[in-house]
């Protein structure tokens, strides 16, 4: 995984062509980028991303931004109740008790 900027890139190897080639992930916009070597591709990935930049620039557009801190999550109604109670018996709105709850699972997985 590759960060420039807060666009994180995903990276792969094409063995047929002798390539590296990435895209970056945390956007809608599709960006790009390829190279022979690890500094060629970290090149060509920061390129890309300015090019992206620079283009909204000249569009007079905002850049997507990676993350809003905003997602929907559907679950069943039976769900969102018992999700709905566990955050009351903890004394916190749903939103910042699913929060919490998220947070700790990554914590969990990243130790």
């Amino acid at each position: 995984m590759m960060e420039y900027k807060g666009y994180f890139a995903k990276v792969e190897f094409d063995d047929e062509a002798n390539i590296f080639h990435g895209e970056v992930i945390n956007l809608r916009d599709v960006i790009t980028f390829e190279g022979e070597s690890v500094d060629e591709l970290r090149k060509a990935f920061t390129d890309s991303v300015e090019d992206y930049l620079e283009f909204c620039a000249e569009r007079g557009e905002d850049p997507e931004k990676p993350y809003s801190g905003k997602f929907l999550v559907r679950v069943g109604p039976e769900l969102h109740k018992t999700l709905v109670i566990q955050a009351r018996k903890n004394g916190k709105s749903l939103n910042t008790w699913v929060n919490d709850t998220l947070l700790k699972v990554v914590k969990d997985r990243t130790h």
